[in-house]
């Protein structure tokens, strides 16, 4: 139920089509919450028929001119109580973590490439986010809605950051050369 959500707190950023919209989507709230085009655009149609989002009337009709949305009180309201809700963390569910249980009991070849192939997505990952901050984030830019977006910035540059140290740390351990100069340890049939 977040797509529309994460809609909603777009337009009310700034009133924009469904194509500036999903390119917006491309380049801030995307990296959190993905969503196809098609996933978008139905959405709007869904947020405008429940009455949360308009279409902007058009300076002069056009045939083929795109269509602008702004948010209604409605959706406002929506939005509003959404952010209200109480929602308890949700558990972690990688197929990575998954495929290394797996690869426990059946084996692992190609398991240590699979983890390097990993750690180079998310060190570009964070290189994108580090370079995000440093492009949008200045010291001085306090207000507290940009305290809020570097918030949710910074909790995907920590989030990088852990994938980069434990994949390096699986790595290590896998290749041999963890913290005792071997494999670590292996897992228990209870854990």
């Amino acid at each position: 139920m977040s797509l529309p959500h994460a809609i909603l707190t777009a337009l009310l950023e700034k009133p924009s089509s469904g194509l500036e919209l999903t390119r917006r989507f491309d380049r801030s709230i995307g990296y959190f919450w993905p969503s196809t085009h098609q996933q978008i655009y139905r959405e709007l149609g869904k947020l405008e028929q429940a009455g949360h989002i308009r279409v902007l009337p058009a300076a002069q009709p056009a045939r083929g001119q795109k269509k602008e949305y702004e948010v209604l009180p409605a959706g406002r309201e929506a939005l509003m109580a959404w952010v209200s809700l109480a929602e308890d963390p949700r558990p972690v569910r990688d197929p990575l973590l998954l495929r290394m249980r797996a690869a426990a009991v059946v084996g692992a070849p190609g398991l240590a490439g699979e983890l390097r192939r990993h750690l180079v997505l998310h060190q570009e990952q964070l290189a994108e986010y580090l370079e995000i901050e440093k492009r949008d984030f200045p010291p001085e830019r306090t207000a507290d809605e940009d305290r809020l977006r570097h918030l949710v910035l910074r909790g995907g540059i920590d989030l990088e950051t852990f994938w980069t140290g434990w994949l390096t740390r699986a790595i290590d351990d896998l290749d041999g050369s963890g913290p005792e100069g071997g494999p670590g340890p292996r897992p228990s049939d209870g854990s």
